[in-house]
């Protein structure tokens, strides 16, 4: 009987890890999609939450430290793309700044998708660059030579 018990026991507890396991990937594990995906079928998201990818269009940015509210334009990966097959989409956010937020930066923006028209973002994520570059050699000579 004490073997019985023992063994029901180890099994909730097995069962309780695994569906706790089970939520917490299920949760987080949210696909994004890029601009250029949702550009062409946006009016399916309409009013539902998304998790969209791509970059600060250059010049969009608004942002009121005041009332630590920010607009910019959300674009394509691809410059050349930009502006001719894929307008863009207008992002509202109020909170704080991201560090490494600015203009051409690739961003992953989470949110709800409003009235067809803007996301409302309540997360934005920076993404950092794939590959870094060393600091040209004459700005280095002037750093050091002054």
């Amino acid at each position: 009987m004490a073997k019985q018990r023992f063994f029901f026991g180890v099994l909730v507890v097995v069962g309780a890890i695994g569906y706790l396991i089970y939520t917490g990937i299920r949760e987080t594990s949210n696909y994004y999609l890029t601009i250029e995906e949702f550009l062409p079928q946006k009016d399916a998201f309409a009013n539902e939450g998304i998790r969209l990818a791509g970059r600060v269009q250059t010049g969009s940015v608004q942002w009121d430290p005041k009332d630590l509210r920010l607009s910019f334009m959300l674009g394509p990966f691809e410059a050349k793309e930009q502006l001719d097959t894929h307008p863009g989409l207008r992002v509202n956010y109020q909170g704080i700044l991201p560090d490494m937020f600015a203009e051409g930066r690739d961003i992953i923006v989470e949110g709800k998708y409003e009235n067809g028209q803007s996301l409302i973002a309540k997360t934005i994520m920076t993404r950092c660059p794939s590959k870094y570059e060393p600091e040209k050699p004459e700005t280095q000579a002037k750093a050091t030579n002054p």
